[in-house]
């Protein structure tokens, strides 16, 4: 039985692209705040408050927005009747989760974009359209298919530019790196569709036992900070590179000003997650992930304008820079107007 009170529910298409646009600017955005703290900051210890931001977000909206509505279910009201089941699905999709983002970044730290990203979101992309697609089918597949592909060869152009830029790392390296990516690419496009086997079909009309996107996502969230403890205390102790770090430099070496980034960070990325799940029911799942996997194109945009790493790049670079966002935005455009 529905609670006095609801949660606010999005009613429009263009309303749900919107905030599917705002998870691509989130999702793209979030790891400027890791570019923020200084490299002795180990990225366990920065893990610990991204994943502290990354729940906090979610269960600020779920008292505000997912408590002050009028249709569907509050978000006590919701947790209250959730079968193990949909606590299970949601719970699962946070661990997930949590394990592909710390095996992406460290392929990210070991081989570099240029490796990690082709694979690791190229993999995550295509199969997160598929599997959501099939599981819930939702406009165009032509369409859907067309710019999939468009968008994952947009990450090939883009980790082909990062590529130019003089690094060195030595094969063995590589190979860590590509096995990393690999699996966390696979974690990564099946984490959403774990999420989504908890929610309730209509959020208009909840079914019993399942949730409402309110409480999914923060029970994904919380999840995904428990599961931390499992996943960044083993990366701690035996670190896929670098030095081993202790829990006491957590707050022996860490400012106040760190802790802050830190939590900024998951808040930022929360804010995407959030947005999605919201948004996923009039977008369809398929689409909602499809564009908040856009986030490789902000990314781009961030690293290009912002903190100018392609400044020294070899001649032809800009060009191939300029194709990638060129396919990104067709891309981008083509999933929009799938369901139109």
């Amino acid at each position: 039985m529905e609670g006095a009170n609801g949660m606010f529910i999005v009613e429009s298409y263009s309303l749900a692209i919107a905030l599917c646009v705002l998870t691509m600017i989130c999702w793209g955005s979030h790891a400027n705040t890791l570019k923020m703290v200084p490299k002795t900051w180990a990225f366990p210890l920065y893990y610990w408050d991204q994943a502290l931001g990354y729940v906090l977000l979610p269960l600020i909206v779920g008292l505000t927005l997912g408590s002050l509505g009028s249709s569907g279910r509050s978000l006590l009201d919701d947790f209250s009747q959730a079968s193990a089941h949909s606590y299970g699905m949601a719970s699962l999709g946070g661990l997930v989760f949590n394990l592909a983002n710390i095996l992406f970044t460290s392929a990210i730290a070991i081989a570099g974009m240029a490796v990690a990203f082709p694979i690791g979101i190229g993999i995550a992309l295509v199969e997160g359209v598929i599997i959501n697609y099939i599981a819930n089918p939702g406009g165009n597949p032509v369409l859907l298919l067309i710019g999939v592909t468009l968008i994952a060869i947009a990450i090939m152009l883009d980790a082909m530019a990062y590529r130019r830029l003089k690094t060195e790392v030595d094969e063995s390296e590589i190979i860590r790196g590509i096995v990393l990516a690999l699996v966390g690419g696979i974690l990564m496009g099946l984490f959403y569709y774990l999420v989504q086997r908890s929610l309730s079909a209509d959020f208009h009309h909840l079914e019993r036992g399942k949730f409402g996107p309110y409480a999914a996502v923060l029970v994904f969230a919380a999840s995904s900070l428990v599961s931390n403890l499992i996943f960044n205390t083993y990366l701690m102790a035996r670190p896929f590179k670098g030095k081993p770090v202790k829990f006491s430099a957590y707050t022996a070496t860490g400012s106040s000003r760190l802790h802050l980034i830190g939590i900024l960070g998951g808040m930022i990325n929360g804010t995407g997650t959030t947005s999605n799940v919201i948004a996923s029911q009039v977008a369809s799942p398929a689409i909602a992930y499809g564009l908040g996997q856009g986030a490789t194109m902000v990314a781009a945009i961030w690293g290009v304008f912002a903190w100018k790493e392609f400044r020294a790049a070899p001649e032809g670079t800009n060009g191939m820079l300029a194709a990638m966002f060129l396919l990104f935005v067709i891309g981008l455009a083509l999933l929009i107007v799938a369901k139109l």
